[in-house]
């Protein structure tokens, strides 16, 4: 079943230059780039795409780093693509992520994990239009 998933490449990944090796690996897992671009959010606009988070321990961190910088987010297709998109990923904690996954090899922080992704459809959904409007994604 083909599907669609939110997918940042987080300031630290940015700023370390691992745009290029963050989608190689995407690509050689045969998820597709249907919509890319780069932006840098306000401390507001993080707050928003975070805001299921509001009242949480982090979330003020997360939302300062995630406006710290520029971000690169894509939307992935493929099949099951939220699912083996995660697995790439690895665990957020960079430490207990398997061997081979994104965050194994380039994370240096709980947060600063380098990655991001879409733990549902639902929230593919909403993450998908928080950053990106009709005519940008390919069909």
């Amino acid at each position: 079943m083909k599907q669609r998933t939110l997918a940042i490449i987080k300031p630290d990944g940015v700023s370390r230059n691992l745009v290029g090796a963050v989608l190689s690996r995407m690509e050689a897992e045969e998820l597709r780039v249907v919509a890319m671009k780069m932006i840098k959010m306000t401390k507001e606009q993080a707050k928003g795409f975070y805001r299921v988070h509001e009242g949480k321990p982090f979330f003020e961190s997360v939302t300062d780093f995630m406006s710290s910088g520029p971000c690169v987010v894509l939307v992935l297709e493929g099949d099951d693509a939220i699912r083996r998109y995660r697995t790439l990923m690895g665990a957020t904690d960079y430490t207990k992520a398997e061997e081979g996954t994104i965050r194994r090899e380039f994370a240096t922080d709980i947060e600063k994990n380098v990655v991001h992704g879409s733990d549902s459809e639902e929230t593919a959904r909403f993450e998908i239009g928080y950053f990106f409007n009709a005519l940008e994604v390919m069909a």
